[in-house]
Parts: C-alpha cells; structure tokens; sequence
C-alpha cells in the first residue's frame, strides 16, 4: 500500500471514530504491515493535510482524534444553544489541585485550599470521570489517593499532563481551573465529520479569573 492510500485509511478511521485511537490500535488496520514510526509520521502528514481547514488532528491522553478548532466554537455553539450544567467554584478549584499536586489525599486538598471539602465535590468529579482513587496513602486512616484519569485530559485536549499551563502559585492554578467552571467544558464539544454522534473538544483557552469567589453548592458551610 502506497503513502496516499495509507494516509486515507487512517483518515478514515479517524473520522469515524467517537473515541481516539492510540497507534498500536491503527495498526491494525494494515495488518501490522506499517510500524508505529511510519503511521506516527502519516498522521503528522495529516495533521499538516488539514492545517487550513477547520477541524485538526491531535494527539490526546487515549490516542489520535480529529476535533474542531477553538475559532469554530461560536459557530458550533449554535447547533447546541442549550445552556450547559456549570460546575462551582469549589468542584473546579479542587480539580485544579488534583491535577497540579496528584497523587494527594482530601486532607492534602483541604491543606491546600484552606477549607473542608464536601464529599459531593469528589463525587462529581468521580461521576464526570476526571479522577479516580489510584490508591491509599500508608498513614492513619490510609486515606484514599486521587489523580486524574485520561478522560480528564482527552476532554482538555492534552497528550499528558506535562502540558498543563504553568502558573506560579496554587492560587493561580485553582483561578484558572475555576474560570473552566464557568462553563461544562463539555460543552465545548464540536460534531465530529463523519459522525452525527461523535463529538471532539475545542481546546479550552486558560486565563486567571478574578479574585476569590464564593463557591456555590460546594463546600460546608465554613468556606464562605
């Protein structure tokens, strides 16, 4: 099989796809015949193929995927002008320490944000599939030790989580993170070509929000 129809298989594959698809699955597709270095160099082929239009291809946590491109959120938004679940100041702060400091217990969040944590924080996480239990720390009480999972980086758009931003102090994390919670990052969702199922998301744009607010529905009565 030559370069062009290889590239047009993956492409294909792609599309049609509604989850990423790593390389050790593409290759597959050709039977093992193509190694992961050449279908790796094929899909940077792609992505260049596609530079001009509007949808990508990247390459997230669970694999490759094509999805829209953050300038076509305002004109995708129209097809889903439904106002979206938001989630509080606390659930995105408390995420924002999760993915920066992870492994870390709830006492070590509570440390960090200065307040005790409402369970149904954690529980919403958990249910949103960002983080998970991986473990339990060898003290007292052997607490339980949460990290994000790869759906929390697929819905960012992010390989891993060397890409997060960086941000000076944990304030400035937890403000980011709670500008996020404005709006259901799922939201952000763009039909995906081929498939009136499937969805992609925009890369969300990072940014400090203003100072301190107070959480709604989310922590004890103490954190406001």
């Amino acid at each position: 099989m030559n370069t062009v129809d290889a590239k047009r298989v993956l492409e294909t594959a792609l599309i049609c796809s509604h989850q990423p698809i790593q390389i050790r699955d593409l290759r597959v597709l050709f039977s093992d015949a193509l190694g992961a270095d050449t279908i790796r160099t094929l899909l940077e082929e792609l992505q260049l193929d596609w530079a001009q239009s509007g949808v990508e291809l990247v390459q997230v946590a669970s694999g490759w995927r094509f999805q829209s491109r953050p300038d076509m959120r305002e004109f995708l938004d129209r097809l889903n002008p439904e106002k979206p679940p938001k989630y509080s100041r606390a659930v995105m702060e408390t995420l924002a320490i999760i993915a920066y400091r992870q492994p870390v217990t709830r006492g070590d969040m509570e440390d960090v944000r200065g307040v005790t944590i409402n369970s149904l924080v954690l529980k919403q996480l958990e249910d949103r599939g960002w983080v998970e239990v991986i473990g339990h720390r060898e003290t007292v009480g052997r607490p339980a030790l949460y990290a994000t999972t790869r759906q929390f980086l697929d819905d960012l758009g992010l390989a891993s989580l060397d890409q997060l931003p960086v941000y000076d102090s944990a304030q400035a994390q937890a403000n980011a993170f709670a500008r996020l919670g404005e709006d259901d990052p799922s939201m952000q969702m763009a039909i995906a070509l081929g498939s009136p199922e499937g969805v992609a998301l925009d890369a969300p744009i990072f940014e400090l929000s203003s100072p301190r607010d107070t959480a709604p529905n989310g922590d004890e009565t103490h954190d406001h």
